[in-house]
């Protein structure tokens, strides 16, 4: 076994880091007081954001993990788990616009199941910033449980008219394009008969904004007769539901990248903060009840660490590591949290405030212990490979 990383993903991590301090850093320092707020999409911010996906698509970092054909670097699983890390650690709120993944709105390998005379159209704009799109799989009746989706598809000529309601989709409000999941064979269903469409902005209708705990909010979208070409099937008809779990163990690797990097940023402050900080007339460094828990949090993090990095690793070896995704999804999200819940302690009551280094961590990180698989259900998994 060798743990060392790469020296060329050494090199692309250190280029990326001059990329955040030198492109991202400037544009967020500008925005300091609309970040602090409590809604932080819209204006400014989101014309911030949209300016470092421009940039960081030029010079190749936001698409790197796509491949050369399309545009991207073909960085490898492991590489982009690195980038998704390092963005994470900066602390820079803008800084995970830099990096597609795990972000839905950027260019998933998915949309490579669409036919390349499409890809001038939707994949490479995608690749370039261009456009963003959004993942549309989750209902008000399925989310777990997603093969209960009850998004209907029907043939209508050469196309397919879609109809149907889905809900908490990230970046449904801004993106250009939606890859939509539908039945198209009610007796199969994940065994055959869910198809996955790409369904371009004017087919659809976006509902209202579903404001959650964290900087960013999701929206409902509702298909009433929508109406998609044939040639816009990712893959084959009936296997989009295969074709997308073919690509969660990379997507789990990436989400266990960001709670590792927030984690050590996390980490970061709250050592900073209590070298700096003084009580009863010495740095909090020196009491235990401060020491121990950040000493946990490292301990935690070097876990985490090395259980992402070899779910990257096996998904670059061509396997199909589902169990490890699982552990990586609810071990990361689930100690993540609570390491942010111990670095937020330590700055008392100024940890509490907006304007405080952690306090958005953790809601955000709260939101990653549901979304992409809940932690109950990665626990059913793996309670399932001990044949339990």
């Amino acid at each position: 076994m060798d743990f060392r990383v790469p020296e060329e993903l050494a090199a692309l991590r250190e280029s990326f880091a001059t990329f955040l301090a030198r492109r991202v850093r400037p544009i967020e320092e500008t925005l300091a007081d609309e970040l602090e707020s409590a809604e932080t999409e819209g204006g400014a911010v989101s014309d911030a954001a949209r300016e470092v996906v421009r940039r960081s698509a030029k010079e190749g970092f936001y698409s790197a993990h796509m491949p050369e054909s399309v545009g991207g670097w073909g960085v490898s699983t492991l590489g982009t788990t690195l980038l998704v890390e390092d963005a994470a650690r900066s602390g820079l709120r803008l800084g995970m616009f830099a990096i597609a993944p795990p972000n839905p709105s950027g260019p998933t390998p998915l949309l490579l199941e669409l036919p390349e005379h499409l890809w001038d159209i939707y994949v490479r704009p995608v690749v370039r910033g261009e456009k963003t799109m959004c993942f549309a799989l989750t209902e008000p009746e399925a989310g777990s449980d997603a093969q209960a989706i009850r998004t209907k598809a029907r043939p209508d000529g050469d196309g397919w008219v879609l109809d149907g309601h889905k809900h908490y989709i990230t970046n449904a409000e801004q993106a250009d394009l939606a890859v939509v999941f539908a039945v198209t064979d009610p007796e199969k269903r994940a065994a055959g008969g869910i198809t996955a469409f790409l369904v371009p902005r004017g087919q659809y209708h976006v509902g209202k904004k579903q404001h959650t705990i964290a900087d960013s909010h999701p929206s409902e979208i509702f298909l009433d007769g929508a109406r998609v070409e044939g040639d816009h099937v990712l893959g084959e008809v009936g296997k989009g539901f295969l074709s997308a779990m073919r690509f969660l163990n990379a997507g789990r690797a990436y989400i266990g990248a960001q709670c590792l990097g927030l984690a050590e940023y996390c980490l970061d402050q709250a050592v900073a903060h209590a070298q700096a900080r003084t009580a009863f007339g010495k740095p909090l460094a020196k009491f235990q009840g401060v020491s121990f828990p950040l000493a946990d949090c490292k301990a935690e993090i070097e876990a985490m660490r090395w259980l992402t990095y070899h779910l990257a690793w096996a998904v670059d070896q061509g396997e199909q590591p589902i169990l490890d995704s699982s552990i990586v999804k609810y071990y990361d999200t689930e100690r993540a949290y609570a390491i942010a819940d111990r670095c937020l302690q330590v700055f008392g009551g100024m940890g509490l405030l907006r304007e405080g280094p952690i306090e958005r961590v953790l809601r955000h990180l709260r939101v990653l212990r549901i979304v992409e698989g809940a932690s109950e259900i990665q626990k059913l998994v793996i309670s399932r490979s001990l044949g339990l």
